[in-house]
């Protein structure tokens, strides 16, 4: 967004309460790229219920054929994406030390590294808008936004995750919302 100069890439976008009944109800996304042609993101709490063994037929390391496959998104839910983190990523590209990568290969040899520091989350599918569509949704109100960390993409259990942040965000609506639940019909 062109919002006082700045693109949201590196930010998450929270569920701002509006879009109930949608796929990013109580989503929260972290926007991988972000300009003039439009946004890419990847959906971190909507879990697929497998792992990523089940999934992805290829010669993975243990580790990562054990790990949690997350929904990204709603668009091509056949796309992989996954995030890593080490120590010092030189080239990261979506933050100081994240990365994001589609490479089958990259991923196999990210899950043979012997570094203990590397943290690796991977997606089926991703979100997307087209040029302006993500700002149009800002005006409107329907996504809040945070600053995203390392701590709060790999750490922090997926099911908790909206919630915790808004309810770390200021003002009393905030504090109303993150106390909402899942279905308003409980209510």
């Amino acid at each position: 967004m062109n919002e006082d100069g700045k693109w949201l890439k590196g930010r998450l976008l929270l569920d701002g309460g509006d879009l109930h009944g949608s796929f990013f109800h109580q989503a929260v996304v972290l926007v991988c790229e972000h300009n003039v042609e439009g946004a890419f993101g990847l959906v971190l709490n909507h879990a697929v219920g497998n792992k990523v063994g089940e999934v992805i037929v290829a010669d993975l390391p243990d580790t990562l054929k054990d790990a949690p496959l997350f929904l990204g998104g709603p668009m091509q839910p056949t796309a992989l994406s996954f995030l890593h983190s080490d120590n010092f990523i030189a080239e990261a590209n979506v933050f100081q030390n994240l990365n994001l990568s589609h490479s089958l290969d990259d991923l196999v040899e990210i899950g043979e590294s012997f570094s203990p520091m590397k943290k690796v989350k991977m997606f089926a599918g991703y979100a997307g808008w087209s040029p302006g569509q993500l700002e149009v949704e800002m005006k409107h109100g329907s996504w809040l936004t945070f600053p995203a960390s390392l701590e709060l993409i790999f750490d922090t259990s997926s099911e908790q995750l909206w919630r915790k942040i808004v309810k770390s965000k200021s003002g009393w609506k905030n504090k109303l919302l993150s106390q909402m639940p899942e279905d308003l019909s409980w209510n």
